[in-house]
């Protein structure tokens, strides 16, 4: 065992045990499971790999009051996404055109509607997503759906930077890629889909009200930042830098082993900053209030949903998982 693993080994489930949100999983979920690998237009290998990840409980875990064909819904969506990063990311990733092909292709699909196509979505991957779409397009307001395509939009931007980084030896700083984590880890495309399962759009200056984005700059970081931890070995290898342990490292100029510790802190004092955040939310109306706290709630089970799936799935080799190694952005759906 490398010491970067032995360091995350201990911290993982420390960190588990200090996060105050309480764990939750749909009832529903592994039955979407076995949907999932028995239904959806994949060939067997990807079906088998999708099989061990168990994206059902994943999105089981943030949307644990969702109906069972709404969590088909949610499943199918969060398989795109994780597809979309391992053909972005993984070990035969597709060039940098193709990636804002593909972005430019889902981005179509989600303002226009199904019937639009661009070469840059085909195949497996838009079948996909055209049928994960449907429901959504259907039962959401149009600024819903802008909401959410732009999103999806912002997501895979981060992730053609990446990539681009990538390519061009370019490891980020520290606030830089926190910036650029808040996109990868596509936790903005999973915060909407709170009011799909609610079926209710907040309103736009609500949704973009200071103290809501805060929250959700939070949340994402806290989800990020453990599913770095709990990748680091495979990152060390393959991520040009791109992990927030790599990124303090360097930035501190300190061992593997103490810039866990570095990332650890800053977990810490994050989660922190979002139990006070939520606490102190503001009143927008008695109208209101109750689809704002749905979406904070939504906000802290994609944390803790992050935290408890990353323990179970086969795509990270932690304790309480089984080993496989991969790499998965959290997509509170990633990547995401």
């Amino acid at each position: 065992m490398s010491s970067s693993a032995g360091s995350t080994h201990h911290i993982l489930p420390s960190l588990r045990a200090a996060c105050p949100i309480a764990p939750q999983l749909s009832p529903y979920a592994d039955d979407v499971q076995e949907w999932l690998v028995s239904e959806l237009p994949l060939d067997a290998p990807t079906r088998e790999r999708l099989g061990r990840a168990g994206f059902a409980r994943y999105a089981g875990r943030l949307y644990p009051d969702a109906t069972e064909a709404d969590l088909r819904t949610l499943t199918a969506l969060f398989t795109w996404f994780f597809l979309v990063d391992d053909a972005c990311d993984g070990p035969e990733r597709v060039s940098l055109d193709e990636i804002r092909a593909l972005r430019d292709g889902a981005v179509t699909l989600l303002r226009g509607g199904p019937r639009l196509r661009h070469p840059g979505l085909a195949g497996p991957l838009r079948r996909l997503l055209v049928g994960a779409w449907r429901e959504p397009h259907r039962r959401m307001p149009a600024r819903w759906r802008l909401r959410f395509a732009d999103a999806v939009a912002h997501h895979l931007d981060g992730t053609w930077q990446e990539a681009v980084n990538k390519a061009t030896g370019h490891a980020p700083a520290v606030e830089e890629y926190v910036e650029l984590r808040r996109a990868t880890s596509a936790a903005y495309v999973s915060y909407p889909l709170v009011e799909f399962v609610a079926g209710r759009s907040l309103p736009e200056p609500v949704y973009h009200h200071p103290r809501l984005s805060q929250l959700r700059d939070v949340g994402n970081d806290l989800l990020s930042w453990y599913n770095d931890i709990a990748s680091l070995d495979r990152d060390v290898a393959t991520s040009g830098g791109h992990n927030l342990v790599l990124a303090l490292a360097t930035a501190h100029r300190v061992p593997l082993p103490a810039a866990v510790e570095l990332a650890a802190r800053h977990w810490h004092e994050s989660m922190r900053r979002f139990v006070a955040l939520r606490a102190t939310m503001p009143s927008f109306g008695p109208a209101l209030d109750p689809a704002v706290a749905a979406h904070l709630d939504g906000v802290a089970r994609a944390v803790r949903g992050t935290i408890d799936w990353t323990m179970e799935s086969a795509r990270y080799a932690v304790s309480g998982g089984r080993s496989s190694g991969a790499h998965a952005e959290p997509a509170g759906c990633s990547g995401a």
